[in-house]
């Protein structure tokens, strides 16, 4: 696949004839190190151990489909042995729907009279209907902001943030970014800020800690941040964190933006959703901590309950959260 223009991230999981390759984000920027993943399994593991994160589990999950087709072919049951590798990449990251989405649409797609050529195809097509519908999402959420708009914003929302910024200078509009350091994997440090840096939009990193304080400064005119899930009631699942923002935003009346391609309808409200949590040594060892009487609590996500989302916006439109009923009205 011929990489696409843009910001580096934008194209960190290409299929390759020798399998997939991975963009390690756990050390970018500081050094650009793909990971090869010649199985599914290793496509698994590679989501699993964060080497991807945000969309890039979507991307990793289609080509990894892809992958798997290569061996299910010689399989006994191809049908059997690509429904478990499906379900063996959906179990990676249980919080985000957009990997199963990835799975569904491959499998959706195969021909078993042409298996490899067929997920392949499908695995291409998965990837194009993502970044259309990331540019269109994007455009949507920009047509909400003003002209010179400063955001804040939480860990790395991906091609939806990619897509916001070209929504709004397609508009003829300026922005600026506040970006969180997204604690303890800093994605907001390591991706967000230096994906924006080279878009050219003036960006300012921030501690976890400030975004309150900046809320209430008067210096922000929005709240935006991407979407693991948004289930039908409007309970806005997203990176560990943001329900602190929302709660905040809403005090001192500054809109908060949750950005998801489509609303979940097999979820129908917040309690619904498994949240994922990642192994204590994670936090602890970010933190530098080496005391093993000390333990460490570390889920991955929250929930925002609708009340302090002010607007969903999906690829087909903004809604209010109470109304994402009428997403499937405006297909």
């Amino acid at each position: 696949m011929t990489a696409l223009a843009g910001p580096v991230l934008a194209d960190s999981v290409l299929p390759a004839e020798d399998g997939v390759r991975i963009l390690d984000r756990r050390v970018f920027p500081h050094r650009r190190t793909w990971v090869l993943c010649t199985t599914v399994e290793d496509v698994a593991r590679a989501i699993e151990d964060m080497v991807t994160q945000s969309s890039g589990p979507y991307f990793a999950a289609a080509w990894g489909m892809a992958l798997a087709a290569r061996t299910a072919v010689s399989t006994p049951d191809p049908r059997a042995a690509m429904e478990r590798a499906g379900r063996r990449l959906v179990a990676t990251r249980p919080t985000n729907n957009h990997i199963g989405e990835a799975v569904d649409l491959v499998l959706s797609g195969v021909d078993y009279r042409d298996l490899v050529g067929s997920a392949r195809a499908a695995a291409a097509a998965a990837d194009a209907r993502y970044r259309e519908r990331s540019r269109v999402l994007g455009s949507h959420a920009a047509a909400l902001l003003p002209d010179g708009a400063a955001l804040l914003t939480h860990c790395w929302a991906d091609f939806y943030l990619i897509g916001l910024v070209e929504g709004m200078r397609a508009q003829g509009k300026d922005l600026s970014v506040f970006c969180t350091e997204t604690r303890p994997y800093r994605q907001g440090a390591r991706l967000t800020a230096p994906t924006l840096a080279e878009m050219g939009v003036p960006t300012t990193l921030v501690t976890d800690g400030t975004g309150a304080a900046l809320l209430a400064s008067g210096r922000v005119d929005a709240l935006v941040t991407a979407a693991d899930r948004v289930t039908a009631d409007g309970h806005v699942v997203n990176k560990v964190g943001t329900l602190g923002l929302a709660v905040a935003a809403h005090a001192f009346d500054v809109p908060y933006l949750a950005m998801v391609r489509a609303p979940d309808p097999t979820t129908r409200t917040g309690a619904d959703v498994p949240i994922e949590h990642r192994p204590a040594a994670e936090l602890l060892d970010a933190a530098g901590v080496v005391d093993p009487a000390v333990d460490g609590l570390y889920p991955a996500f929250d929930i925002t309950p609708p009340r302090f989302v002010t607007t969903v916006v999906t690829d087909r439109g903004p809604f209010a959260p109470t109304a994402l009923s009428r997403y499937e009205e405006a297909a």
